[in-house]
């Protein structure tokens, strides 16, 4: 095993952290009522959806900063119905609940195969 692939081993994808580390700067850098809804929406992508990637917050950060530099109120970007816009940036990403719905019947797939 090389020392890479060791520390990738036990702190995960080095890549992966940088992108987190650098969307949070950007998060922190969003003016206030962008910042606040930011990190609503984040908790409900996390909480609500299980996704597994960045990808969706990357995007809506994109869509904030724009909306910010246009000095738009922020549900002129989200509307009001927010989690409806929330699952369309998440639609189609794998996330948490799939990976353990897949499990699970994966396992009651097995048990019924045992006699």
């Amino acid at each position: 095993m090389t020392k890479k692939s060791l520390i990738e081993a036990v702190v995960g994808d080095l890549g992966e952290k940088k992108r987190w580390r650098a969307l949070q700067r950007r998060i922190k850098a969003l003016p206030g009522d962008y910042h606040t809804a930011y990190k609503q929406i984040q908790k409900y992508v996390w909480t609500a959806t299980g996704i597994e990637t960045i990808q969706p917050l990357e995007a809506l950060v994109d869509l904030f900063e724009e909306g910010a530099a246009a000095h738009r109120p922020v549900l002129d970007i989200t509307g009001t119905d927010v989690a409806a816009v929330v699952d369309e940036l998440v639609y189609g990403e794998q996330g948490y609940f799939e990976k353990r719905r897949a499990a699970l019947n994966e396992a009651m797939r097995k048990l019924g195969n045992v006699q």
